[in-house]
């Protein structure tokens, strides 16, 4: 797997739910029509009602020709006792507001030509202003004149937010679910390579349905320059994401196609779909095959053309994604429970450092977060995250859908365990696959703990930091109860001290470096 790939991981090993309360809503109601629009404010500054029962309603006076940085023109008794709404520039937030509290105004509606960001001023200022101030996008307020003309009356609130989403157990659903499945197959390509069978594949013939084993780490040496490179990487991303993200979204294109195809003719082979090969210019060529290269690849253009369209292309996201990494879990092997603490464990320092100690010195900035939320809040985003948009409040989504988004990393690297645990259930033929089992459950446990951190706190999360502990002591600890400890550590040595179980494997050490197929 290029490296390239990597960073797609590894950019998204960040847990959050996108929920932003600086948000509120506008009504614009003339007494037959009502319509709605996307406010952003500074909570802190100036709190808004919960409730549209709750608001007070004012008429509105059109100002928009003004940037209101002085009184100049204005006279106060068209203006007092109303909300007004006047044009973003040349002086900041506080001083027009400050204008317009003299002048008697009740509310100020700040319309932006640029992507708009909760209203700020120093704490000095923050005193002086007793007045709602909001942002408008200019468009929105464009419409709402062709709807209401000038005669409008407004009132502004901002919903609760409520602490527990659905989107949220969707999410966890979508994680758990896609770590069991990638680990059980796998386990299921280690089974079909050690029994000496030969991997089906309708598809392309001969070797693609089971490919674990592409890339195997087994270096500890080779596990640290490796982690060291996607720092690299990532910081390059956080300079140059501007020009790399691109790049990124090109690579991921083709990566969750080929991924895709992988995993729709793994499952076409288990329902015994024929193959359906005809003679072609003296060659043997799959229709099976060629129809589903040209799915796949739909797909992968499809999201690529209108990957900015959240409304729907989050289906598409979300399908690639659990693809993609469904097809690296396949793919990849750790050669022994050795590694897999060795590379977790620097990953998790990765991950908490890239997410809450770059801040510190970079000027309060998290590169994590920069890289995962793209060049700007209102451009180009990495494909990195499975995001499911969030059911309440509808309101909100006024302002752009609200997504709980989770990480690729999230997923794919506590999955290597997960996919070595399965392994080596079938190397040493344990009952009911129990390290398969223990560890998923272990993940189950890690997510919601790191769900309910990010609940409670507000704030987004490294789901490293949790996952990673969690799957590592729960596989760790059923080793050492069940005398395996040794085994699962080496990861290839195939003696079974209970003699009560039969082995897969009864002796031999195989070579992991050389291994190349399932």
């Amino acid at each position: 797997m290029a490296t390239s790939t990597w960073i797609i991981i590894l950019s998204g090993v960040l847990l959050s739910s996108q929920v932003n309360c600086q948000e509120a809503v506008l009504h614009i109601s003339n007494g037959a029509v009502d319509e709605e629009y996307c406010l952003v404010y500074n909570s802190s500054w100036t709190p808004l009602p919960l409730t549209l029962s709750g608001a007070m309603e004012y008429p509105l006076v059109n100002l928009s020709s003004s940037l209101l940085c002085t009184s100049a023109g204005i006279t106060p008794s068209t203006v007092q006792g109303k909300a007004v709404v006047v044009m973003r520039g040349e002086c900041d937030f506080s001083q027009k507001a400050l204008v317009a509290q003299d002048m008697g105004v009740t509310t100020l509606i700040i319309v932006s030509t640029t992507p708009m960001s909760p209203p700020s001023a120093n704490e000095s200022e923050f005193k002086k202003v007793q007045i709602p101030i909001v942002l408008m996008r200019y468009l929105d307020f464009l419409d709402a004149q062709k709807v209401f003309g000038e005669e409008m009356l407004v009132k502004m609130y901002s919903p609760v937010m409520p602490l527990l989403d659905p989107s949220i157990v969707v999410m966890l659903l979508i994680a758990v679910v896609t770590v069991s499945l990638g680990g059980y197959w796998s386990g299921a390509c280690e089974r079909e390579r050690l029994s000496g069978g030969q991997p089906g594949g309708g598809g392309g013939g001969g070797g693609e349905k089971c490919d674990s084993g592409d890339v195997i780490l087994y270096s500890p040496l080779k596990v640290v320059i490796f982690v060291g490179l996607m720092c690299l990487m990532l910081v390059l991303m956080y300079f140059f994401s501007r020009y790399l993200v691109y790049v990124i979204i090109v690579i991921f294109c083709l990566a969750s196609a080929t991924a895709l195809f992988s995993c729709l003719d793994a499952l076409l082979d288990l329902a015994m779909c024929s193959v359906m090969r005809v003679t072609v210019l003296g060659k043997s060529v799959s229709v099976r095959s060629v129809l589903l290269f040209f799915v796949c690849v739909t797909v992968a253009v499809v999201w690529g053309v209108f990957r900015n369209e959240d409304r729907w292309i989050w289906i598409l996201q979300d399908l690639l994604g659990v693809a993609f990494c469904l097809n690296f879990l396949k793919t990849i092997s750790l050669s022994n429970f050795k590694i897999c603490v060795i590379l977790l464990s620097l990953l998790l320092l990765y991950d908490v450092f890239f997410v809450f100690i770059t801040p510190l010195f970079m000027h309060g900035e998290s590169i994590m977060v920069q890289v995962a939320l793209g060049p700007d809040a209102s451009g180009e985003k990495l494909p990195v995250v499975m995001r499911v948009p969030r059911f309440f409040p509808w309101s909100q989504n006024l302002c752009g859908m609200q997504f709980s988004i989770l990480g690729y990393g999230d997923i794919i690297v506590p999955g290597l365990l997960v996919a070595y645990c399965s392994r080596f259930d079938v190397r040493v033929n344990s009952p009911n696959k129990i390290y398969l089992l223990v560890c998923c459950i272990a993940y189950l446990c890690g997510m919601v703990v790191t769900f309910a951190v990010m609940l409670l706190t507000n704030m987004a999360q490294p789901a490293l930091l949790y996952l990673v502990p969690f799957t590592l002591l729960g596989s760790a600890v059923l080793a050492w109860r069940r005398a395996e400890m040794r085994q699962f550590w080496n990861g290839t040595t195939y003696e079974v001290l209970d003699s009560t179980r039969e082995p897969l494997l009864t002796g031999g050490r195989p070579d992991y470096a050389s291994r190349g197929s399932c």
